[in-house]
C-alpha cells in the first residue's frame, strides 16, 4: 500500500468519525447544568424595566431569581456579563424556516388536517442562523395558498439536539387561515374557486358550515353515550372537519394571513358569525385603518416593520403601522417570514423606535411578549420574570440597533450558542467531538 494512499485512508477515517460525532450531537441535547447564575449584567427585563449591575439566577432551566442582590449558590456556573445587555430570547411569531417545499398543500383550497410536524426538518440550518441571531422560539406556519391551511408547530431553536427536543412543551395549537391576492392567484390561475376575494370568503363560509354540522353530530353522539342510550351511532371521522370543529370550540389558535383594512373587517365579522376567535392578523399592513376595532376584539398583529409595494395588496403599507395601532390598543409584533431577516429581528424591532417612536420596552415587546402571546407561550417566555423558562441573549452591543450582536444565547438555562467557541458557536458540537 503506497504512503499517499495510507494518508487518504487515515483523512476518510478522521472525516467519518467527525462526521459520526457531529450526528450525534445531533441526536442528543448537551448536558444540562442544574444552577447557572448570569451576573454583571443589565438586564432588560421587558415587563419591569432595566436592571444595572442586576444577575439572574437560573435552576433546572427557569428562571429562580432576579435583581441587584442575587447570591450566588455553592456549585452554581457563573457567567459573568461584564456590563453586557441581556435580554430575553426573541421570538418570531411568523415563519416558516425547517418546512422545505412543505409549506403548502394546494391541493385544495381548505386543509386544516394538515400537521406541520409531518414537514419539520430539525436539521435546517436556518434554525442555527436564527439562535445565532437571538431568536429562541418560532412559529413554523403553513403557507398562504390556502384559505384555511394546516397546522402549525412552535420550536425552540435547540439547534443539534434531537428533533422531538425541539418542540415547544406544552405549546397551544395554531391553524393557518389566509384571504385576498394570494389564494386568488393559485386558484384563479386554475381557473377554480376561489379566484376573487367574494370567492375567498365563501369557500372559507362553505367549509366552516360543514364543520358546525360535523360538530353537531359528534356533540349530539357524545351526549347520548353520555345518557346511556344504547348502540347510538357513531359518526364517520373527518380529520378535515374534525380540525375545523377545533376552531369551533376554540381549541386552535386562528392566526390570519391578511393586508387589507376590508378584509381585516370581513375575517372579524365571519369569527363572529361562527363563535371562533381570531388571535392575530399576520402581515396586517392596513391595521393602522382599523386599529381600533382590531383592538376591540383583542386580536394581535404580527407585523413588518417597514416592508412595503412588493405586490398590490401592500401599497397602502406605512412605516408607521405598528406603532400606530399599538398606540390604538392592539398587542402587536414584529415577524421575519424571511430566513434572513429572522436574523435580525431586533434591528426590525429598532425600527418601531424610529417610525413611531416606540419606547425601548415597548420595541422588544414586540419581539418578546407580545410575539410570546401570539403563539400562546406567554406565560412561559417573552420576559425575564421569575418561574419562566431561562430563555435568555447576552449581547456585544445594544440590542435595539445594529451594533447589538448575540455573544450568548441560552435556551432552558443551557447555553446553545457562544460566539467566542469554535464549531459555529456551539458548545454541544465541542462536547460531540
Amino acid at each position: 500500500m503506497s504512503r499517499r494512499f495510507r494518508i487518504i485512508l487515515q483523512m476518510a477515517a478522521v472525516g467519518i468519525a467527525s462526521f459520526t460525532a457531529w450526528g450525534a450531537a445531533q441526536s442528543e441535547p448537551p448536558k444540562k447544568s442544574a444552577e447557572v447564575l448570569i451576573r454583571n449584567a443589565v438586564v432588560m427585563t421587558v415587563t419591569h424595566g432595566n436592571i444595572q449591575n442586576g444577575s439572574v439566577y437560573i435552576k433546572d432551566g427557569k428562571i429562580a431569581a432576579v435583581g441587584k442582590d442575587v447570591s450566588t449558590p455553592p456549585g452554581a456556573t457563573i457567567i459573568d456579563a461584564g456590563g453586557k445587555y441581556l435580554t430575553p430570547g426573541i421570538i418570531d411569531s411568523h415563519s416558516h424556516i425547517a418546512l422545505d417545499d412543505d409549506v403548502n398543500e394546494v391541493t385544495s383550497p381548505v386543509t386544516p388536517q394538515m400537521m406541520m410536524m409531518d414537514a419539520f426538518d430539525y436539521q435546517d440550518k436556518a434554525i442555527y442562523r436564527g439562535l445565532a441571531g437571538g431568536v429562541t422560539t418560532s412559529l413554523l406556519l403553513h403557507g398562504s395558498a390556502n384559505m384555511i391551511g394546516g397546522q402549525a408547530i412552535v420550536i425552540k431553536h435547540k439547534y443539534g439536539a434531537g428533533r422531538d427536543a425541539m418542540l415547544f412543551p406544552g405549546a397551544p395549537r395554531s391553524i393557518k387561515f389566509a384571504s385576498g391576492e394570494n389564494p386568488k392567484r393559485v386558484y384563479g390561475g386554475r381557473d377554480q374557486l376561489p379566484s376573487t376575494r367574494m370567492g375567498n370568503f365563501a369557500v372559507q363560509r362553505e367549509a366552516l358550515v360543514q364543520a358546525q354540522e360535523y360538530k353537531r353530530d359528534w356533540d349530539e353522539y357524545d351526549a347520548k353515550v353520555k345518557r346511556g342510550d344504547k348502540d347510538p351511532k357513531r359518526p364517520k371521522r373527518d380529520l378535515k372537519l374534525e380540525a375545523l370543529a377545533d376552531v369551533l370550540r376554540g381549541k386552535l389558535l386562528v392566526q390570519i394571513h391578511c393586508y387589507r383594512a376590508d378584509e381585516l373587517l370581513t375575517e372579524m365579522a365571519l369569527a363572529k358569525e361562527f363563535g371562533y376567535k381570531v388571535r392575530a392578523f399576520h402581515h396586517a399592513l392596513e391595521a393602522y385603518k382599523v386599529a381600533d376595532k382590531i383592538a376591540a376584539e383583542n386580536v394581535g398583529i404580527a407585523t413588518f416593520a417597514d416592508w412595503w409595494g412588493y405586490k398590490q395588496e401592500a401599497w397602502d403599507a406605512i412605516p408607521w403601522n405598528a406603532v400606530m395601532s399599538m398606540r390604538k390598543g392592539v398587542r402587536v409584533s414584529i415577524k421575519s417570514d424571511s430566513d434572513d431577516f429572522a436574523r435580525r429581528l431586533n434591528q426590525e424591532a429598532a425600527k418601531t423606535m424610529h417610525y413611531g417612536g416606540a419606547t425601548e420596552e415597548e420595541a422588544l415587546k414586540m419581539i418578546t411578549l407580545n410575539a410570546a402571546w401570539i403563539i400562546g407561550v406567554d406565560d412561559r417566555v417573552g420576559s425575564i420574570d421569575v418561574g419562566k423558562d431561562a430563555d435568555l441573549v447576552i449581547w456585544d452591543g445594544y440590542p435595539l440597533s445594529s451594533y447589538g450582536v448575540p455573544e450568548k444565547v441560552l435556551i432552558d438555562g443551557d447555553v446553545y450558542f457562544d460566539r467566542s467557541l469554535p464549531g459555529f458557536g456551539m458548545p454541544h458540537y465541542r462536547e460531540g467531538q
